[in-house]
């Protein structure tokens, strides 16, 4: 890849602009590059969603730079999450609303982790690597026998149908509910998208009906629990404490988006890259137990499927020595840290060896707000990738993705495929 970086005027430069999102990948590669070149933050409007009630803010300072996202990851006193994890401003209902603990602090961001964390015990983990196994191989027997040609959507019949079918199985989601999340979870994350969000009336409706629909769930589960973690986490008691149904909604909404968008884009964004880098996939699929592991860091550092998270100073203080006034806001760009020439070598170029050290920030940059899904995300994309590499070694990415018109999630929409 070429990059540009010293053609670029800063002052020409508008991370809210969503032209700049749907423009050449290349230029925004160069764009990004050309932060982290330079030594201050830079500081940027806000701009809102259309028919939006929400005025815009007084603006945020990008972190581009793995050094200073991995920092303010890891200081959640300073840097919080409770006036919200996205760059506009909300009232604090709609924060915890959509966005569920992740737009908490402690300690009600300590009190909520614990119980759902229950959920995630070794126990549930442990049922769960079973699931994934059957699943993937149910997935690939599936497009052998509905695709004759040998050619289908690789987003939607692979890569979305894993981790989709993976979450609902474990919250005890019926199949024939499967549809209806998944098209709830495309609406969610795809504001901006013309394809999915039309208005912000249509976000809030989608909203409500996927809170509505968990708040019944977990109040089944809690009075007649079965073998799920919807059970587990509506049951589950730190220190007297349960779940409320309504807390259950809001953190159902952050699980089930979280559990299908981020690791399917991975696996989209994987297979493109194997496909664009044969080398790299006769690596991988040549020794797979011995590549595996630092292939799908690698994917997800590739991917950044994650494009954002903002935090809130809560202090004067300052990043790098860069100061920071209380109240002002700073956006961690996920996908710029982890193609920052000072951490990666050839960080353009997709490499399923490389190190797994120093860490990519796919899955944010430790703290309290590190990914509760992440080892899931990762089991689900090993046993994904690897049951392609030996019942469908020729499968290829044909044609360009469609990528979703977003500066939040960075992903693809249709992906086309084949393996004849």
């Amino acid at each position: 890849m070429t990059l540009y970086a010293a053609d670029i005027s800063l002052d020409q430069i508008d991370l809210s602009d969503m032209e700049f999102w749907a423009g050449p990948r290349n230029a925004r590669e160069a764009t990004f590059q050309a932060l982290r070149d330079t030594p201050d933050l830079q500081h940027f409007e806000e701009r809102v969603i259309d028919e939006s009630p929400f005025p815009p803010g007084a603006g945020y300072y990008a972190l581009t730079r793995h050094e200073d996202i991995w920092a303010v990851s890891r200081n959640a006193t300073t840097f919080c999450s409770g006036h919200g994890s996205n760059i506009g401003d909300l009232p604090p209902d709609m924060n915890e609303f959509f966005g569920s603990m992740i737009n908490m602090d402690d300690p009600k961001h300590f009190r909520l982790r614990s119980i759902v964390s229950k959920g995630f015990a070794p126990k549930e983990v442990t049922r769960v690597e079973g699931l994934v196994v059957e699943k993937a191989k149910v997935i690939v027997d599936r497009i052998q026998e509905q695709f004759p040609d040998k050619q289908c959507d690789f987003v939607e019949h692979i890569a979305a149908a894993l981790p989709l079918e993976i979450i609902c199985d474990m919250m005890g989601i019926p199949a024939e509910d499967y549809s209806k999340i998944f098209g709830w979870t495309n609406t969610i994350l795809g504001v901006g998208d013309p394809d999915f969000v039309t208005s912000y009336d249509d976000l809030m409706t989608h909203s409500l009906e996927m809170f509505t629909y968990a708040q019944t769930l977990g109040e089944d589960r809690r009075a007649n629990p079965q073998d799920d973690i919807t059970s587990v986490m509506m049951n589950a008691e730190v220190d007297g404490d349960q779940l409320t149904p309504q807390e259950f909604g809001s953190f159902f909404i952050l699980l089930v988006v979280a559990g299908n968008e981020t690791t399917r884009n991975a696996i989209s964004h994987g297979m493109k890259a194997l496909t664009d880098n044969p080398e790299q996939r006769e690596i991988l699929y040549g020794g797979y137990e011995t590549h595996a592991k630092t292939a799908v860091e690698e994917m997800v550092r590739y991917a950044s499927p994650v494009i954002h998270f903002r935090r809130t100073a809560t202090e004067d203080t300052e990043i790098n020595g860069f100061p920071i006034k209380a109240g002002e806001k700073v956006v961690m760009f996920y996908n710029s840290g982890n193609r920052d020439e000072r951490v990666f070598d050839n960080p353009h170029q997709f490499d399923v060896r490389r190190p797994m050290q120093p860490a990519q920030v796919g899955f944010g940059a430790g703290g309290p707000h590190f990914c509760l899904g992440a080892n899931l995300a990762r089991r689900e994309m090993t046993v994904m990738f690897d049951e392609i590499r030996r019942r469908l070694p020729a499968l290829r990415i044909v044609g360009e993705p469609a990528y979703l018109q977003s500066n939040f999630i960075n992903g693809i929409k249709r992906l086309d495929c084949a393996w004849g």
